[in-house]
């Protein structure tokens, strides 16, 4: 599976711990060569490499040799977005760590975790699913916020019975005591925790039903959407979309934009069981929904916008699309005013 790179928000743990160590975020952009504009746009996302890249960058700048141990200590549920937001009101610590295992796509492909019952004791196991192997200061966040959030969520001290990591044991371990109780055990074959099997059924103390309910749309919506625009088809789309305050690509149009031919590109949207012309209709009618429900559009605006040429062509496509004309579409949403406001 191709990645989807992590989100850019991974990136604020970073900022949030130079800060909490005494230092200025503003010097160590520079030293890591890192823009901090990206940081303004909450959809970025960057390569898995460049947020290891800046672990490694934040824990020399900082002359901190455990900072990813030291980082996942101090972790927030809202460090993770929707995802830590799902597992908070998770029922149960199992179900808040499927929880992760469904959405953590939205955060970081390729990061994953997964637990398996041996005995009394359950091993949960933190990996990289690309081929290599994730930077010591990443393992250590990965393992070290996830045994903070269990303990915070089920508001008890879990005791580890072991941990054990794939890279060589640091100069000095004695920082492990103070996260795990423990000191790991190093150059093993996999990064996993021990703990009680019991721990999996302890409720979690913030669970709320119906905001789970809430979160966990969001959360899907999210994962959709990212896994969609990571399709070729999903590609096509947005650029339609782009094109559309200014023209309505034709095929041949998109064909140049995307550096092949046409028919490559009709080629490669059947391989996804759709075609052109279905993502033409799709994108005009989702974006002739959306201003719909906009009252202030005319009718005619929209025929307009969406570069029909004549507001009779839009009104037969649209009704072709959904059984209703515009104007009658527009009367249900008017019967119905929240809808209006989605």
């Amino acid at each position: 599976m191709e990645s989807h790179g992590v989100a850019i928000s991974l990136v604020y743990p970073i900022m949030k711990t130079i800060v909490h160590k005494g230092y200025d975020t503003e010097p160590f952009c520079s030293y890591a060569s890192f823009d901090a504009a990206l940081l303004q746009d909450v959809e970025e996302r960057i390569a898995a490499e460049e947020l290891e890249r800046l672990m490694i960058a934040a824990a020399n700048f900082t002359q901190d040799e455990h900072f990813g141990l030291h980082q996942g200590q101090i972790t927030e549920f809202a460090d993770m977005g929707i995802l830590g937001y799902v597992m908070m009101h998770s029922q149960t610590i199992a179900d808040a760590l499927a929880a992760y295992q469904r959405y953590n796509v939205i955060l970081c492909s390729g990061f994953n975790l997964d637990w398996k019952v041996r005995g009394d004791t359950v091993l949960i196991r933190v990996f990289v699913e690309q081929p290599g192997r994730m930077s010591r200061h990443c393992v250590e966040d990965m393992a070290s916020s996830l045994y903070q959030l269990i303990g915070k969520l089920s508001n008890r001290r879990i005791p580890l019975q072991d941990i054990q990591f794939a890279h060589d044991a640091p100069a000095d371990t004695n920082p492990y005591m103070a996260v795990f109780g423990t000191v790991p055990r190093f150059s093993e074959e996999e990064n996993v925790l021990y703990m009680s099997k019991d721990v999996l059924n302890y409720p979690v103390m913030y669970s709320d039903s119906k905001l789970l309910r809430v979160f966990e749309t969001i959360a899907q919506e999210t994962r959709d959407e990212l896994m969609q625009a990571h399709l070729f088809s999903g590609q096509v789309i947005q650029w339609m979309k782009t094109c559309i305050p200014s023209f309505f690509p034709t095929l041949q149009q998109t064909a140049v934009s995307f550096h092949t031919s046409a028919r490559t590109l009709q080629s490669k949207l059947k391989l996804e069981n759709t075609s052109y012309n279905d993502l033409s209709v799709r994108v005009r009618k989702e974006l002739a929904i959306s201003y719909l429900k906009k009252l202030d559009y005319s009718i005619g605006d929209i025929a307009y916008a969406l570069h029909f040429s004549e507001p009779s062509a839009f009104q037969s496509a649209f009704k072709k699309w959904t059984g209703q004309t515009p104007g009658q579409y527009r009367a249900q949403i008017r019967s119905k005013p929240f809808e209006a406001k989605q």
